[in-house]
C-alpha cells in the first residue's frame, strides 16, 4: 500500500531535518498522515489516518506515556477505540458529495517503536453514487499542539493531490 511507503519517508525526512531529539519522553514530530483512496470502478472509498500513539494518549487520557488504553495488543481497554472514535468524529471528517461518510473502523494496528509508534486506522465506505466533492476535515492534535501539521493524500481515478491541513486551515474541498 502507498501509505506505508510515504509515511516512512516522511517520517524519514523530518526525522532529519528536525535533528537530534533532546527529551526522551517526546517525539519531534507532530504530524499525522491520512490517505483517502476512491476508484470509481470499484465504489468503495478507503481513509487510512495514522495517528502517533504518544498524541493519542495525550489527546485521550491527557498522558503521552500512559498504557492504559492498550490499542491492539491483547489487553485494549473496552473504551479505546469508543474514545478514540469520539475523539476523531470531533477532529475528522471526510464528505462525499457533501455528506459526511460514516467512519467505522475496518482495521488497526501498530506501526513503529518507542516515541515513534503510532496507531494506522483503515475504513471503507461503499460510495455508489460517482464522486463530485470532497470535504476533508483533519484537525486532529490542533486543539493541543500549536504546530500540529497533518498532511493528506488523496487518489480519485488515479489522479492524486496532497494537502497540508493544520489549526489555521482544517478543512480543504475538492472538486472532480
Amino acid at each position: 500500500m502507498r501509505l506505508k511507503s510515504v509515511w516512512i519517508k516522511c517520517v524519514c525526512l523530518l526525522l532529519l531535518l528536525s535533528g537530534p531529539v533532546h527529551h526522551a519522553t517526546a517525539h519531534p514530530l507532530r504530524l499525522s498522515l491520512s490517505e483517502i483512496e476512491y476508484a470509481s470502478d470499484e465504489g468503495v472509498l478507503t481513509v487510512s489516518v495514522r495517528l502517533f500513539l504518544m498524541d493519542v494518549n495525550e489527546a485521550l487520557v491527557f498522558d503521552p506515556a500512559s498504557t492504559e488504553l492498550s490499542f491492539c495488543q491483547p489487553n485494549e481497554s473496552e473504551n479505546a477505540e469508543p474514545l478514540l472514535m469520539e475523539y476523531l468524529h470531533e477532529f475528522f471528517y471526510v464528505k462525499a458529495n457533501g455528506q459526511r461518510i460514516p467512519l467505522q473502523i475496518k482495521s488497526k494496528r501498530l506501526h513503529g517503536e518507542g516515541i515513534n509508534e503510532a496507531i494506522g486506522v483503515v475504513f471503507e465506505h461503499r460510495q455508489a453514487a460517482p464522486l463530485t466533492s470532497l470535504e476533508i476535515k483533519n484537525a486532529v492534535f490542533t486543539d493541543l499542539f500549536f504546530d500540529q501539521n497533518n498532511i493528506v493524500y488523496v487518489h480519485v481515478d488515479g489522479n492524486s493531490t496532497s494537502l497540508m491541513l493544520n489549526k489555521r486551515t482544517p478543512t480543504h474541498t475538492l472538486e472532480f
